[in-house]
């Protein structure tokens, strides 16, 4: 498959309109094998994929480790890598028990250590490009700064722009899942992009208030994550989870109506969910997590799939969009 790939704001790095979120082959919640983790990259890539996020944060390293592994014969000019900082890796004298508390399992062979200075953040770069094995990092992300707002701005924001000076990184951004805080790096920085989790998607689309229409206007890239709010959108059944949490009665119904309606239009719901953000022309990419290969190709099928104009009017009708929310053309 030849991939379609978009400049990310300003920046000269290209990314591709599907990328592949590798918290999941970071054994996020339950473990994957070397293989499995090797076969996903590998279908994401046939499937079109050139663009990869991580972070340290992922399984205790080991995210970055398997993505670099599986990347490492591929021409390096083809595909674009982002990972973050703020977070740096201590190795424990012994490891005791696992890091499920965090998410990961794996064992507890580091602890984490918030770290928004300028030396923090050039020690977790250079510690990225160990684990990842490749010459150099596309994208860097300011990780989570939500606790450490300020530090990050005076203190990592600069580094990360020296860094790019420099050449070392190609662009650099902010990843969370609050869009006011990133919007205030828009406002205040020289970024090139953000990634925002969880705050774009058909059941919440907080980031349309100041934060997609500032990034249009200033040219910044924005990368959507958490398209499915963390499974509910996916499978909108008892016990799905919303924002890593049991799902309210009342979202739960929401989401089902939304499903009910997709439907109608022969639409799976996780289709609309995935093309949903591309409404926003400061949307340029989407990011979805995956675990194996069917994830993978289920993702990269669905967002190929064709979603008619009449369901988002369907959906505007009927009050489960607001009536203001840009939708994406059949056309797009």
């Amino acid at each position: 498959m030849t991939p379609r790939l978009h400049r990310l704001g300003h920046s000269a790095v290209r990314v591709s309109t599907l990328a592949f979120g590798a918290a999941g082959i970071g054994n996020l919640f339950t473990p994957v094998t070397d293989d499995e983790a090797a076969r996903a990259v590998d279908t994401a890539w046939e499937a079109g994929v050139r663009y990869f996020d991580t972070a340290p944060h992922y399984g205790l390293g080991l995210s970055e480790r398997r993505l670099g592994a599986a990347l490492r014969a591929r021409p390096r000019h083809a595909y674009a890598v982002s990972t973050k900082v703020g977070r740096v890796l201590e190795p424990v004298a012994s490891a005791a028990g696992d890091d499920l508390a965090h998410g990961f399992a794996v064992p507890a062979t580091h602890r984490r250590h918030w770290d928004f200075s300028a030396r923090g953040v050039r020690r977790s770069l250079e510690e990225s490009l160990e684990r990842l094995g490749l010459d150099r990092i596309d994208i860097a992300y300011l990780h989570d700064p939500d606790d450490h707002l300020e530090q990050a701005l005076d203190e990592a924001y600069p580094e990360l722009e020296r860094m790019r000076g420099e050449g070392a990184v190609g662009a650099i951004g902010a990843g969370m899942n609050h869009a006011g805080p990133l919007a205030r790096f828009v406002r205040e920085t020289d970024i090139d992009a953000v990634l925002l989790a969880g705050r774009y998607t058909l059941l919440d689309q907080s980031g349309l208030t100041a934060l997609l229409p500032l990034a249009a206007e200033r040219g910044v890239g924005v990368v959507v994550g958490g398209v499915f709010n963390s499974g509910l959108l996916a499978d909108p059944r008892p016990g799905a989870t919303f924002d890593y949490a049991p799902a309210r009665p009342d979202v739960l119904s929401r989401a089902r109506e939304l499903r009910t309606v997709c439907e109608r239009h022969g639409v799976p719901l996780r289709a609309a969910a995935l093309r949903f953000p591309f409404g926003s022309p400061a949307v340029t990419s989407v990011l979805t997590g995956a675990r194996s290969a069917a994830e993978v190709q289920d993702a990269a099928v669905l967002l190929g799939r064709p979603v008619p104009d009449a369901l988002w009017a369907d959906l505007k009708e009927r009050g489960l969009l607001p009536a203001g929310v840009p939708t994406p053309r059949d056309t797009d």
